[in-house]
């Protein structure tokens, strides 16, 4: 993720995020070896969302309760910095409230990624209570919008009385947005949503090509839609910040952002510009294989929650941690290893190392592991290249 209100207004640091120990609002610029796991605990859902990643999920055999918990202990010894319970919707487990529960009571950090569909008040309180710390809910733009691409009339509002109830509960909540051509146009509406609801964190996905996204790869944005979006949230952010509006803007799926803001800081505040070139390499880039793992509901492990066509192993016949720090090859040696050899445009970039491109959307469009995104929007000029 690239932290644009955290890099742009100073208030991630070198010196803050090399003392890191445990504070969560630094976890995007630590270069430690305990991925963030996205645990996608059922494939049942409520919507039909049209770029969602886990429609493979659908029908899996789910992690029973007891299995689930013996998962949730092999990351508790593994000591990663967050548990994602994500799905498919995740509220519709039956046990979920116990897991998240239990999950607290081991010491892991549990977040939730939902819809936001199924969280009344009386859900927010139990949420709260087991332990849950932060509730992210997906809006993919104003109501005809969001609600097309749900496949549910009604699924706009039922969302946001989920993010108030949450917040009202005491959780921290946000709001994810994934970018396509089709909402491009919604993104300031969005955007004036959060500063109106006073919700804390406003991150906005760039669409990877796997799952339902692969379908919708045709419909995604130009590159000058892409870094139109990315300038718009720079200068927001610079506004909330200059008008105390307690809202944070981040980016996920593309790290060009990271270079585009790095561009922007040094010309508007050169002084901090090393620091931020800084923070972005320890953040490292694509986080997959590296920093973010991902299991699926029958307990398939692997090397982030797009790479679904490449399980690594199984929760059920290895533990996490064996299969995490000692592959036995394939991709996760493949992704920490590196483009050895590899002479793509990403690679012989400039800022390769704190970029470095999606690797996913690379193989999506049949460039190979290390071949170009194909959605970086900058230049060869910008890159170093021309």
């Amino acid at each position: 993720m690239i932290g644009i209100t955290k890099l742009l207004t100073g208030k991630a640091t070198v010196s803050a995020a090399l003392g890191n120990t445990g504070d969560a609002r630094m976890l995007q610029f630590s270069a430690a070896d305990r991925p963030i796991v996205v645990w996608n605990c059922t494939g049942r859902c409520n919507l039909d969302c049209a770029h969602c990643y886990a429609r493979s999920h659908a029908g899996a055999c789910e992690l029973d309760t007891a299995e689930a918990r013996s998962f949730l202990d092999e990351l508790a010894e593994m000591d990663v910095p967050v548990a994602l319970f994500s799905g498919g919707e995740p509220l519709l487990r039956e046990d979920i409230l116990e897991l998240i529960s239990y999950a607290r009571s081991i010491g892991l950090r549990p977040v939730l990624s939902t819809n936001g569909t199924l969280i009344t008040a009386d859900v927010a309180l139990k949420l709260r209570d087991a332990g849950a710390v932060y509730v992210g809910v997906s809006i993919d733009g104003a109501r005809e919008t969001h609600d097309r691409f749900r496949g549910r009339r009604g699924a706009f509002d039922e969302a946001l009385a989920g993010i108030e109830a949450a917040a009202s509960a005491g959780i921290r909540t946000g709001i994810r947005f994934t970018l396509v051509a089709e909402n491009f146009i919604d993104l300031p509406v969005v955007l004036e949503l959060v500063e109106k609801s006073k919700i804390a964190r406003f991150c906005m996905y760039h669409l990877v090509y796997t799952g339902g996204g692969a379908e919708m790869a045709a419909g995604d944005v130009t590159r000058d839609q892409s870094r139109a979006a990315v300038s718009l949230l720079i200068d927001t952010a610079a506004d909330w910040a200059a008008r105390g509006v307690d809202a944070e803007i981040l980016t996920a799926d593309n790290h060009a952002d990271g270079v585009m803001l790095l561009r922007h800081i040094e010309k508007s505040d050169p002084r901090r510009a090393e620091d931020v070139r800084r923070l972005l390499v320890m953040s490292g880039g694509c986080s997959a294989g590296r920093k973010i793992a991902s299991v699926g509901p029958s307990g398939e492990v692997y090397a982030c929650q797009f790479w679904s066509s490449e399980p690594l192993g199984n929760v059920r016949k290895q533990r996490a941690s064996h299969i995490w720090k000692k592959p036995d090859g394939g991709l996760l040696l493949r992704l920490r290893s590196g483009p050895e050899g590899a002479e793509s445009r990403c690679v012989r970039c400039r800022y390769s190392e704190l970029c470095g491109g999606c690797r996913i959307r690379s193989m999506a469009v049949g460039r190979g592991l290390w071949g170009a995104d194909p959605q970086c929007y900058l230049s060869d000029e910008e890159i170093g290249l021309a």
